[in-house]
């Protein structure tokens, strides 16, 4: 059962819930002009920007997607179970920093001439140590999440420049040669990583007892504490689970650039774009898993289709600007006019 369900507030039945046609509208026509938008942007740049749509260009954009949306995924699960008010709700700010230190410790430990495996679980492990750290600060110090992990993204991202001198740090293995590679379409193994980590983090977020006890910390944490649940404690694995996503993308990333490089905190405003962006795909308007994916690819083909146009990159980020004021008023004014 999927963990996108319904709840009725306490004393009434779903049944007895007063139909609120108004609203309904506004979120159909909110979820369903978010698919439209998508449609129409596949459409113009296939018609303006050559081989936009071919399996080679799809295949590029998931690859050149995969690092954010890897990351996107993590702080969809700190959306979910936090709650999506990102002032007193969850999110966290430190997972570009975080990617940008997991990529140093692994690029680092293979100029030392240590294995593939040891860089991995090292990388991996750095990641998960950052998520620790960002659910002791705000699960059992009470720091808000928001000034809590940008406290922790500036330290992460001082220890990111000590490690590495503020240079870049090359890295060349089989495993990450492996990762840069593409198949005989023309299709790069990332574009497969960002799939198969989506289809595993969906499968236990979104259909399995855990992932609706993260919604329910996250949407009702009173109803959740009378049932018993353990909110301190699926809070803080959320944010521990961000940070294994953050040290995965640092992985991604050294097998993208060939090494570990400077600027990782760039990275941020797009991530968080595209996690907040994903609760459109969804029909409550509430994070999910696969929403962040088609809000990646979204993004993702924006991109493209500005590249291939020769238009400047740096209309992207305005974009990103106006996607997240748009999508966070008009969720704000929904879930009002709802309660």
């Amino acid at each position: 059962m999927s963990a996108e369900v319904e709840f009725a507030p306490s004393g009434f039945s779903a049944a007895e819930l007063p139909p609120r046609p108004a609203g309904n509208i506004a979120a159909a026509a909110l979820r369903f002009g978010s698919l439209i938008a998508f449609a129409a942007i596949l459409i113009i740049f296939s018609l303006t920007a050559p081989y936009f749509l071919s399996i080679g260009n799809i295949g590029n954009v998931l690859g050149q997607s995969a690092i954010s949306g890897v990351l996107a995924i993590g702080l969809t699960i700190v959306l979910i179970a936090g709650g999506s008010n990102v002032v007193t709700g969850g999110i966290d700010l430190s997972l570009a920093a975080n990617m940008g230190l997991s990529a140093a410790v692994y690029a680092s430990l293979t100029q030392f001439g240590y294995g593939d495996a040891t860089a991995v679980a090292a990388a991996i492990l750095t990641g998960a140590l950052i998520g620790t750290v960002n659910a002791i600060a705000v699960v059992y110090a009470g720091i808000v999440p928001l000034l809590a992990t940008l406290a922790v993204m500036n330290v992460v991202a001082g220890l990111e420049l000590v490690l590495t001198g503020n240079t870049v740090l090359p890295a060349s293995t089989p495993f990450l040669s492996a990762l840069s590679a593409s198949d005989a379409f023309g299709i790069p193994v990332l574009a497969y990583v960002l799939l198969v980590f989506t289809a595993i983090t969906t499968a236990i977020v979104q259909y399995t007892p855990l992932g609706l006890r993260l919604y329910a910390v996250g949407e009702f944490p009173d109803a959740a504490r009378a049932a018993g649940l353990p909110l301190r404690r699926l809070l803080a694995g959320a944010f521990v689970a961000s940070g294994v996503s953050g040290g995965i993308a640092g992985i991604l990333s050294v097998s993208y650039l060939s090494g570990s490089t400077t600027g990782a905190g760039e990275m941020l405003l797009p991530v968080v774009v595209t996690a907040l962006l994903g609760s459109v795909f969804s029909r409550r308007l509430v994070p999910t898993v696969t929403g962040t994916l088609l809000s990646a690819l979204l993004v993702g083909f924006l991109v493209n289709g500005f590249q291939l146009l020769n238009i400047s990159s740096t209309l992207v980020s305005g974009v990103q600007g106006v996607l997240i004021l748009i999508v966070v008023s008009a969720t704000t004014l929904l879930r009002r006019q709802e309660a």
